[in-house]
């Protein structure tokens, strides 16, 4: 009989090895047993829910008998700041159920003393200092869709609508901009507080079913002062994806999708008075109606449609002065175009600002009258956006997971209105044609987090106006046990004009790792010269192909001084597409670090190590769809920048941000600095402050003037600086009334020092012939929101707002020479002509249900 060698176990101990054979059936056992535990941790935990006869009463009290003896979820894990250990304080859930709503009811074991219970208002608990508590619902349990309701220690609510675009970051799982009509209920008690939630079947879907429904659920706490996020079914960070890692809802039988009708009648008036630099104040009365409904077609398919819409109470845009040669994409905060749309979004080819936009001839009728082209008259009316007739959204889910939406929209014809200054006559101007919106969706959930996406926009402009068309594949794969991920995103657009019209082509393609600790990629996007999505989509640039590979590695297993971890590279290869020539080549290095006092810290640096080619900075020729263009030479740089936070559970947190960046060309620096501050006075009380600033010492750009003989553009070397400073604040009196304000400040000033012309192969040289100074900018927007809002009832709503701002005609001709300083430049600013506006709205919500 043959022994193996022994092995030793530290300083004392021996194993002498045992026989060969009974080694081997040693090392199976021991191996199945493994497996038996990995299995066990990676199957899905199960909660049973309990059929009820009588609803429990919503009052934030578990004292139903019901809630004592129905089962209960617990033992929750820790995602943050540390994965995998057994969250710090006992959480128990349970689930009821009828045929109106699903109950949760939850007891959040806990010292008082350590509760945090800061006022918020709806949708914004993440950096406050505020416990809170989440159920998150997979009604069709595909592992890639869900819904999430959130309700804190003062009982505010927040929810949003979770989808596979959207990647869970600090706190955030899914849209936020979607909001249900639902109840909860908060009390505390002598070991914690207690969460009582009622969800209306009308507030999610799901499909009829014979036998036992099988749904998807997940539950989050969330401890402000351990920072600590804790889920029932563990939530691996170096598991790819969010929804596929949740646990199962059990016993629901015989539940029947409810009726889904409501109404959101609302009425609003106000008052604007708008600064004219020719006309004096132009005032308005400002009056609207209309109503938001809501239809179940089915049990699965939703029609949501709003009837002479009003868009007026939506924050100001954060306007800049844009000097570069791509349009600038604004965020979405009109309610009805971000509420319920993950699945138009899906294939990031609808940009819903382009709906009830600007319209086309507005800036030309602007500037044009008084001293322009049309000096003779004067402006009485000129619309500066498109108003809608109308917009729909029907969309929903099949018990096959076949996700379908449809999206439409009719812009208004807008006219301006225009007076002879001499014989008193109006005239009319078309600015913007009727136009018809229209998204189509189809989107294909398959196991393993996989889909396939079908999308298609088009515009419709009345007469022989511009048209478009464009569609989009989007076909995303992962393996069985989700280490891997394939995208293959195609996209054609056509584009139909009284030339003739043009189409032209784009594809995105993904194969990577994407879960463990290292994960890494490769990716390619290709984008032809005449791909066009900007009708109803948003592009900067077509024209490109890339070629990138990342790599990362993610360690969240704390040390004596890091809770986690992250070191990630990036190799980035750019080329025009037609002619195919080089463009450049980019290399970045990125670390981020969170310490064990909450504090953070991201490095990030890399260089552009070669000259390359810009072929849109001159913007010639002007049309970016036109090929070939004149290209301007760039000089290789390197940049390092520096962001970090504080401990964001204190009454005052800061967050700072740093970058430098320096290249070939001498005294040629730039450099941005950005400070916030969080102040919290109070539970209800909290005022932010945020300073950015950002110079460029030598910017080489297009100087916005041509040579008056050949045309060519003439390229300025210029001395660059913005500045941004925002003030805004919040009081809440209760968890359904604030008043909040925002004032931002937004100064560019450019002074150009040189001019050169460009040669044809990108390098310049200097002309001496014009005055450099004779382009310079002092450029300035003022805006200030204030809105008081109340819901005063589930789903009602009053919104006082006011917004005064820097009038438009003024942003670019306040006089800069004297006011070369930030707070002379301030002063200025006060001192012009200001916009006013005030409006009052009443929404108010009728359930079909309440009436039955």
């Amino acid at each position: 009989m043959t022994f193996d060698k022994s092995i030793r176990f530290g300083r004392h101990f021996r194993l002498f090895l045992l026989p060969r054979q009974f080694m081997a059936k040693f090392i199976v056992f021991i191996y199945f047993l493994l497996i038996c535990q990995f299995a066990g941790i990676a199957q899905a935990k199960t909660l049973q829910a309990i059929r009820v006869d009588e609803a429990p009463r919503i009052d934030g009290i578990l004292d139903e008998p019901i809630w004592q003896s129905a089962p209960y979820a617990t033992d929750f894990i820790t995602r943050s700041p540390v994965f995998g250990r057994p969250g710090n304080d006992r959480t128990e859930v349970r689930v009821l159920y009828d045929n109106i709503a699903i109950y949760v009811g939850v007891h959040l074991y806990a010292d008082p003393s350590m509760i945090r219970r800061q006022l918020t208002p709806r949708d914004q608990e993440r950096d406050a200092d505020v416990d809170y508590f989440a159920v998150f619902i997979d009604s069709y349990k595909d592992r890639q869709n869900a819904y999430q309701f959130v309700v804190t220690s003062r009982n505010v609510q927040s929810d949003a609508r979770v989808s596979p675009n959207i990647t869970p970051a600090s706190g955030v799982y899914g849209d936020l901009s979607w909001d249900a009509v639902w109840d909860s209920r908060v009390s505390m008690a002598a070991d914690g507080w207690v969460v009582e939630m009622k969800i209306p079947l009308f507030s999610i879907r799901f499909a009829k079913q014979k036998g036992p429904l099988e749904w998807g659920i997940q539950f989050l706490r969330f401890n402000r002062s351990l920072s600590e996020t804790s889920f029932w079914n563990a939530v691996d960070p170096n598991i790819s994806g969010f929804v596929n890692q949740f646990g199962d809802l059990s016993g629901i039988y015989d539940l029947l999708p409810p009726l889904r009708l409501s109404f959101s009648p609302y009425v609003s008036g106000g008052y604007r008075s708008t600064p004219s630099m020719m006309q004096g104040y132009q005032n308005e009365a400002l009056k609207s109606g209309g109503m938001d409904v809501k239809y179940g077609l089915s049990e699965s398919f939703t029609l949501d449609a709003t009837l002479i819409p009003d868009f007026g109470q939506v924050i100001s845009d954060n306007v800049i002065n844009n000097i570069s040669p791509f349009e600038i994409q604004f965020l979405e905060n009109r309610q009805f175009f971000t509420e319920g749309t993950e699945l138009f979004n899906k294939a990031d080819i609808f940009y819903s600002r382009r709906i009830g936009k600007e319209p086309e001839r507005y800036k030309y009728i602007r500037d044009s009258t008084g001293t322009g082209a049309l000096a003779d008259y004067d402006v009485v009316r000129n619309p500066s956006v498109t108003r809608l007739v109308n917009a729909l959204k029907f969309s929903g889910r099949t018990r096959n997971n076949l996700g379908i939406g449809v999206f439409n929209a009719v812009g208004r014809s807008e006219k301006a209105i225009l007076r002879n200054k001499y014989s008193g006559k109006d005239s009319a101007i078309t600015t913007e044609e009727l136009a018809n919106y229209n998204v189509f969706v189809l989107d294909q959930a398959f196991k393993n987090r996989s889909y396939i996406t079908l999308t298609n926009t088009n515009v419709i402009r009345n007469g022989n106006r511009r048209d478009a068309n464009v569609t989009g594949l989007d076909m995303v794969f992962y393996d069985k046990r989700n280490r891997y991920g394939l995208a293959l995103v195609p996209r054609y657009s056509k584009i139909f004009n009284a030339a003739g019209g043009y189409d032209g082509f784009k594809n995105y393609a993904f194969l990577g790792k994407v879960s463990g600790k290292f994960q890494y990629s490769l990716s390619n996007e290709l984008v032809t010269a005449m791909y066009d999505p900007n009708d109803l989509g948003f592009l900067e640039s077509p024209n490109e192909l890339v070629n990138t590979g990342e790599a990362s590695y993610n360690i969240y297993d704390p040390n004596r001084w890091l809770l986690n971890q992250q070191y990630s590279v990036k190799i980035l290869q750019a080329y025009l597409y037609k002619p195919f020539e080089y463009q450049k080549t980019e290399v970045s290095a990125t670390s981020n670090w969170t310490f064990k006092n909450f504090w953070t810290l991201q490095l990030q640096a890399g260089t552009t190590p070669f000259w390359f080619n810009d072929f849109y900075e001159l913007q010639t020729p002007s049309d970016r769809f036109i090929t070939p263009r004149q290209k301007l030479k760039r000089s290789p740089f390197y940049f390092f920048f520096a962001d970090g936070s504080t401990d964001n559970r204190k009454p005052v947190f800061f967050s700072w941000s740093l970058g430098f960046s320096e290249g070939e060309l001498p005294d040629n620096p730039f450099y941005k600095v950005g400070l916030e501050s969080r102040l919290r006075f109070s539970e209800k009380f909290s005022l932010n402050l945020s300073y950015n600033r950002q110079h460029d010492n030598g910017m080489f750009g297009y100087s916005f003037l041509r040579d008056p003989l050949t045309d060519e553009p003439i390229l300025a070397r210029r001395k660059y600086t913005d500045v941004t400073s925002i003030v805004s604040g919040i009081y809440n009196f209760t968890p359904r009334m604030n008043i909040s304000f925002r004032a931002r400040h937004f100064w560019n000033r450019i002074l150009n020092t040189n001019l050169y012309n460009v040669k044809s192969d990108g390098y310049w040289d200097e002309r001496m012939d014009i005055d450099p100074s004779s382009q310079n900018v002092n450029y300035n927007v003022f805006n200030l929101d204030l809105f008081y809002t109340w819901d005063f009832r589930l789903g009602s709503r009053i919104i006082f707002a006011w917004k005064n701002n820097l009038g438009s005609e003024y942003e670019s001709r306040l006089y800069g020479r004297n006011y070369r300083k930030y707070l002379s430049n301030v002063g200025q600013v006060m001192r012009a002509p200001h916009g006013n506006e005030v409006t009052i709205r009443f929404i108010y919500f009728i359930n079909y249900q309440d009436f039955k």
